[in-house]
C-alpha cells in the first residue's frame, strides 16, 4: 500500500497504522507532525492548513513511490490535515513497513522532508496576541533542471 491523502477529519494514527501490517516486514516507523505552542516566540492558539489539493495528492503519491523505489521499504503512507487544527492535534502523518528499521527510518525521513518542500500546503498560525499569519509560504522548489 502506498497512498497520500488530505484529511479533514481528525488523524488517528493507530487506524492508519494498520494497512502498513505485512509479516514481510519487521520494521514499522511512523512520524506525527503536531500543533505546538510557539513558533519564533510567539505564542501559538491553532493552525489552520490550506492546500491546492489536486496536485498536492499527486506529488505526494510521487513522493512516497519515491521513497518506496529509493529505499526498498514495503507500504509507505502520508495523511495530512487540512482545515483549522487545535493544539496538540496530528497535522500530519507519515508510516512506512520495510523488512529492516534503517531503510523504514530512511524513508519516513525522506516522505516528510520531501512533503514539506515539495506538496502545495499552506498553514496559517492563529497567535495568543490576536495576530494571524501564513507562514512557510516563501520557499520555493528546488530550481529548474538545465
Amino acid at each position: 500500500m502506498t497512498t497520500f491523502a488530505f484529511s479533514r477529519a481528525a488523524i488517528v494514527p493507530a487506524d492508519l497504522a494498520q494497512v502498513l501490517d505485512d509479516e514481510s516486514c519487521g520494521a514499522l516507523v511512523m512520524f506525527e507532525g503536531r500543533v505546538r505552542d510557539h513558533h519564533d516566540g510567539r505564542q501559538v492558539q491553532r493552525l489552520e492548513y490550506e492546500a491546492y489539493e489536486a496536485l498536492g495528492v499527486a506529488e505526494g503519491a510521487r513522493i512516497l513511490s519515491e521513497a518506496v523505489r529509493r529505499f526498498g521499504v514495503t507500504h509507505a503512507r502520508c495523511v495530512h490535515r487540512l482545515g483549522v487544527l487545535a493544539l496538540g492535534e496530528v497535522a500530519v502523518w507519515v508510516g512506512v513497513s520495510a523488512p529492516h528499521r534503517a531503510e523504514a527510518f530512511a524513508a519516513c525521513r525522506y516522505i516528510i522532508d520531501e512533503v514539506k518542500d515539495r506538496v502545495p500546503i499552506w498553514k496559517k498560525e492563529w497567535y495568543a496576541d490576536g495576530d494571524s499569519g501564513w507562514v512557510n509560504c516563501e520557499t520555493p522548489g528546488p530550481p529548474p533542471a538545465g
